[in-house]
C-alpha cells in the first residue's frame, strides 16, 4: 500500500511579497486534488503547510534566492532556475 504522509510544505516570503494569497490558493487547490483523487492504494494524511514572512537579513542567513521560496519535505521546489523571481528586501 502506498502512503502519502508526512508532507511538509514551507513557504518563505519577503515582508513585501504580494503573492501569498495566490500561493495559498494554489497549494490548497493542489492538496484538494490529491485528497480527492489519490493514487491507487494510497493513504493520504493532512499535510503541514507553513508560511513565514522574513526580513532580508533572515532570508540571506537561510540562503534563500527569491520570494516566494518553497520547500517540500526539505527540498527546494521554487524558485526555479532561470525564471523571474521577486527578491527579499
Amino acid at each position: 500500500m502506498l502512503t502519502i504522509m508526512g508532507l511538509r510544505i514551507v513557504c518563505y516570503l519577503s515582508r513585501t511579497c504580494g503573492s501569498e494569497e495566490q500561493l495559498r490558493e494554489n497549494i490548497q487547490r493542489a492538496l484538494k486534488l490529491i485528497s480527492e483523487r489519490p493514487p491507487e492504494g494510497a493513504q493520504v494524511q493532512e499535510p503541514e503547510v507553513i508560511f513565514r514572512r522574513l526580513s532580508t537579513e533572515e532570508a540571506e542567513r537561510l540562503g534563500l534566492k527569491g520570494s516566494p521560496t518553497i520547500f517540500i519535505n526539505d527540498k527546494e521546489f521554487q524558485p526555479i532556475e532561470g525564471q523571474p523571481q521577486g527578491g527579499f528586501g
